[in-house]
C-alpha cells in the first residue's frame, strides 16, 4: 500500500516544488501609457522606444532579481477618456508602476484613477508645474515647467536683448501651456519685458494657422513664442517665416524632437529651445544609450523623450531591486532620491519632483545645439 503511495506521493511533491518554482519567477509588469498616434506621436513613440529598450537591456542581465519584465503598452491617444480606460486596463493587471503619461494634460485627466489606487506614476517628460509638491502617485524625472519657461525668459532678455514678445500656445494641452506662458511671461516682465499678445488654438487637421500667425506678428514683436506639439510649431515657425523671414523664435521644450526639425525644414533654423536634453553630450554612459537605440531602432536618432524614457524605467527598475521586504515602490525611489541617468545624475526631491539641470539649444544645420548657458 504505502509503496503504491510512494510514485504519487513523489510526483505530487515535485508538482509542488515546479509550482513554487514558476510562481517565484512569474514576470515583474510594468505599464506604459503615451500618446502614439495623432499630433504627439513622435514624443509618444519616442518615449516608448526608450522604455523598451531599457527593459530589454535589463532582462539580457538577468531581469529584477531574476524575474524577468513585461512591458504592457497602451496608447492614450491624447484623449482624457481614453487615456482613463487604458488606465483602468493597466490598474486590473495590478501593475505597481506605470511608466508616463508624455504630457501635463493626460497627466491631470488620469491622476485621480491613479491616487485612488496603489500604483504609482513615473512619469518620463510631464513638467506642469500645477502638479508640484504634492504627496501623491505621481512622480516624475524632469523637472518642472518654471525651471524651462524662466531660463528662456531670462536668456531672451539678458543675452538675446529681447523686449517684447507675442506668443501662441495649444489649448488642447492647457495644464502644461498657459502654466509654460504664464511662467515666462512672469520672469520676462520681471526682468522689464513687455507680452504683447497671447494666443490660444485648439491643435487639429484642421486648424488654419496663417491668419493666427498673421495677428501674432502684426505688432512687430522682438520674439514669437510658440508652446506647442513638434507638428504644429513646424507648421507656424513656416508661417512664421513667410511672413517675417528674420524674426526670431522661441520654443518651450514640448516639441524640439527631431520631428519638428524635420517637419519645419530651413524655417526652424535660429530657433532656441530650452531643455534638459543635451545632443552633444560626451558622457560615456550616454554614448552606449545613443548607440544601443540607433542598432535597436534602425538608426533613428534619439531624442529628448528617448532619453527621457529611458532615465525613468531605470529609475524605477532601481527601485523595484533596493526596496526592502514590503516596502512599497514609491518610498523605495524617494528613499534613494539620487538616480544616474544616461546624460547626468537627477534628484527626485520628498514629493516625487525631479531636480535636472536644463540648457538652451539652438537649431543650426538642420540639428539642435547646446550653448553655454
Amino acid at each position: 500500500m504505502d509503496r503504491a503511495r510512494t510514485p504519487l506521493a513523489f510526483m505530487m511533491v515535485c508538482g509542488l516544488f515546479l509550482f513554487a518554482g514558476c510562481t517565484a519567477q512569474e514576470p515583474v509588469k510594468i505599464g506604459f501609457i503615451g500618446g502614439m498616434s495623432g499630433r504627439v506621436a513622435d514624443l509618444g513613440i519616442s518615449g516608448r522606444n526608450g522604455v523598451v529598450l531599457a527593459i530589454e537591456q535589463k532582462n539580457a542581465r538577468g531581469g529584477v532579481n531574476g524575474r524577468k519584465l513585461e512591458l504592457l503598452v497602451r496608447d492614450d491617444e491624447q484623449n482624457p477618456e481614453v487615456a482613463n480606460r487604458v488606465v483602468a486596463e493597466l490598474l486590473e493587471q495590478k501593475i505597481e508602476l506605470i511608466v508616463g503619461p508624455m504630457t501635463s494634460s493626460m497627466a491631470t485627466a488620469i491622476l485621480p484613477r491613479i491616487n485612488a489606487s496603489q500604483t504609482i506614476l513615473i512619469s518620463p517628460t510631464v513638467t506642469s508645474s500645477s502638479l508640484a509638491a504634492k504627496d501623491d502617485n505621481f512622480l516624475r524625472i524632469c523637472g518642472d515647467t518654471r525651471e524651462y519657461a524662466e531660463k528662456s525668459a531670462d536668456f531672451q532678455f539678458r543675452h538675446q536683448k529681447k523686449r517684447t514678445v507675442a506668443a501662441i500656445y495649444d489649448l488642447n494641452n492647457r495644464a502644461y501651456s498657459e502654466v509654460w506662458l504664464n511662467e515666462f511671461r512672469a520672469s520676462f516682465e520681471k526682468n522689464g519685458g513687455r507680452m504683447q499678445k497671447a494666443a490660444g488654438f485648439h491643435s487639429g487637421a484642421s486648424t488654419v494657422f496663417q491668419e493666427l500667425v498673421r495677428d501674432l506678428l502684426s505688432g512687430q514683436p522682438d520674439l514669437a513664442l510658440v508652446i506647442a506639439n513638434s507638428v504644429d510649431a513646424g507648421i507656424i515657425v513656416q508661417q512664421i517665416r513667410k511672413l517675417a523671414p528674420k524674426q526670431a523664435i522661441a520654443l518651450s521644450e514640448w516639441p524640439s524632437t527631431e520631428r519638428f526639425i524635420e517637419l519645419a525644414g530651413g524655417a526652424a533654423e535660429g530657433a532656441f529651445v530650452s531643455q534638459f536634453f543635451n545632443r552633444e553630450n560626451s558622457r560615456p554612459s550616454y554614448k552606449l544609450f545613443r548607440d544601443a537605440y540607433r542598432t535597436r531602432f534602425g538608426g533613428q536618432e534619439p531624442g529628448f523623450a528617448a532619453l527621457a524614457g529611458y532615465d525613468a524605467t531605470l529609475a524605477a527598475i532601481e527601485g523595484f531591486e533596493k526596496r526592502t521586504t514590503g516596502e512599497p515602490l514609491k518610498q523605495a525611489l524617494l528613499r534613494i532620491g539620487r538616480f544616474s541617468g544616461a546624460q547626468q545624475e537627477f534628484v527626485i526631491d520628498r514629493f516625487g519632483d525631479a531636480v535636472r539641470p536644463t540648457f538652451i539649444s539652438v537649431v543650426r544645420n538642420g540639428s539642435y545645439h547646446t550653448l553655454e548657458y
